[in-house]
């Protein structure tokens, strides 16, 4: 969605976001106006621009645990990913024709290489200096979002839900907001009680590197590799047999738990095809985000879906199937790019740091109190 620069009137912010499957950099422009309940977030222009492949070969075996990286490949990594984020912010404000000065701040999340808030000491550690962002793109950056959350006792994750309530939350009726990225998260928005967020467990991460491996395509795309298969009962159980699925929220991963060699020990003794493997993960999917809705908010009426996972129709149906009691579509019906979410509320986080105002919410992350996140590099 793309509105003529002259229109734009009001505080723009601009968010920069790559997530678990590091399939892209996802850029948003938005428009802000108002505050709290009155608070209105347009999207000015959105696109995703996509990793140089060999970086994002890198990207992904780090997610997923590679740790032989010398300190130097891991200082050029930060310098890489954020030359890769400024290019994407400077190829967006092109697009749509606005001054880099009529811009407020950029929030960045950069690339999480490890996520470890189980550890002692507990740490989570995103790529991407704000430093080479701000020099770059002359625009005052927030970045490191997540370690002042966890150095306060939380998880760091997930960051939407305050976003998500600011703009999704209803009055009416209860609601979840899930974003089905590399992993799959919750945001509980009830009519009455506080909000909260947490991982339901793995999304496109391992669906996109089972399809990867076996088709050579980075995705399923439509969900047809696994609609071409039948889930495996006995590979599904293995599945869900994972003591992480047990843990009670606030609770977080990503693909250092969820990747494809813990597939491939639950895989090896088993005879599914490939594409029955794939349609076990997309059943996983829905399966354990049903059980955590049930578990967590049974009286949720409508599911607010974003994140790539929105176009999969066979993910979206079944998830649908699993969850009969409520509506289940797109943030699209309420005015948000489902692709953008999470880039803008990035955005936003930029725009709350800049006001001094906290972030995260204690009863989502686990945090011993509400904290302003994030580093400022100024312009």
């Amino acid at each position: 969605m793309t509105h003529a620069a002259d229109a734009i009137t009001s505080e723009l912010y601009l968010g920069l976001m790559s997530g678990t499957s590091a399939d892209g950099i996802d850029a948003a422009l938005v428009r802000f106006e108002g505050e709290g309940r009155a608070l209105r977030c347009e999207l000015v222009h959105g696109r995703t621009f996509g990793w140089d492949e060999a970086l994002r070969t890198q990207l992904v075996a780090l997610g997923q645990g590679a740790d032989n990286v010398s300190l130097d490949a891991l200082g050029s990594l930060d310098g890489r990913i954020a030359l890769a984020f400024s290019d994407a912010a400077l190829a967006l404000l092109d697009e749509a024709s606005v001054p880099r000065g009529r811009v407020r701040a950029i929030g960045s999340h950069g690339q999480t290489i490890r996520h470890r808030p189980q550890a002692e000491p507990p740490f989570t550690w995103q790529l991407g200096d704000g430093n080479v962002i701000a020099e770059r793109c002359g625009i005052a950056t927030v970045a490191d979002f997540r370690r002042r959350d966890v150095a306060a006792g939380g998880q760091g994750a997930p960051l939407m839900p305050a976003f998500h309530a600011a703009l999704l939350g209803s009055p009416q009726e209860d609601r979840a907001v899930l974003n089905l990225g590399g992993i799959a998260n919750f945001t509980l928005l009830p009519t009455v009680g506080d909000v909260r967020g947490f991982d339901t467990g793995p999304a496109n991460a391992l669906m996109d590197a089972w399809c990867e491996r076996h088709t050579g395509r980075a995705y399923d795309a439509d969900g047809a590799f696994a609609a071409s298969g039948q889930t495996s009962a006995a590979l599904l159980a293995k599945l869900l047999a994972d003591p992480w699925f047990a843990l009670p929220p606030p609770k977080s991963t990503g693909r250092e738990h969820f990747h494809l060699d813990w597939l491939q020990a639950r895989v090896e003794g088993d005879t599914p095809s490939p594409a029955d493997v794939q349609a076990t993960l997309l059943d996983l999917t829905a399966r354990t985000v049903a059980d955590a809705l049930q578990m967590t908010q049974p009286e949720t009426r409508r599911v607010l879906v974003c994140g790539g996972g929105v176009r999969n129709p066979v993910l979206m149906a079944r998830l649908a199937a699993y969850l009969p009691q409520a509506v289940v579509e797109s943030t699209a019906a309420h005015g948000l790019d489902p692709d953008y979410v999470e880039a803008m509320g990035f955005a936003w986080l930029a725009r709350e740091t800049l006001a001094g105002r906290p972030g995260n919410l204690p009863a989502v992350t686990g945090a011993s109190g509400r904290r302003v996140l994030g580093t400022v590099y100024p312009a």
